[in-house]
């Protein structure tokens, strides 16, 4: 399988589905973080994301390792009203896409340039625009 390049500098993001990948020691994904990590690429997450890739099975052990090598980043007041911000922009709803929006916020706020990892590049390119460039995972 080809790799694909990522920058020589910024920040990445994962999504859900990302770090759902990571935890599962997907060969692609493990990959597409470890490029960026050997050059000092700072890896993010936000919060929220840590509640959407936790499920019963989950390997809590497993799970803290990964969290300790990457930085999460909180979703506060601010936050939060800039996510509800990028969903109205974008002709999203809440309800579906609550989540989403929190991590393109913080995806954002990111030192650029910023890559993301995620299974929905659709929904997060309404709402990140052409301000982070999208990977398929």
């Amino acid at each position: 399988m080809a790799r694909r390049r990522l920058s020589h500098e910024g920040t990445l993001v994962l999504d859900s589905e990302g770090l759902s990948k990571l935890l599962a020691d997907d060969e692609q994904v493990v990959a597409l973080i470890a490029e960026p990590r050997a050059r000092g690429i700072e890896v993010v997450i936000s919060a929220l994301t840590i509640i959407e890739a936790v499920h019963a099975r989950t390997n809590t052990a497993g799970l803290n390792w990964v969290l300790s090598g990457l930085r999460a980043v909180p979703v506060g007041d601010e936050e939060a009203r800039a996510a509800s911000k990028l969903l109205m922009d974008a002709g999203l709803h809440g309800h579906k896409h609550a989540i989403d929006a929190a991590v393109a916020e913080a995806a954002l706020r990111q030192h650029r340039p910023v890559v993301m990892l995620t299974s929905d590049v659709d929904d997060m390119a309404k709402l990140c625009g052409d301000r982070v460039r999208l990977v398929a995972v």
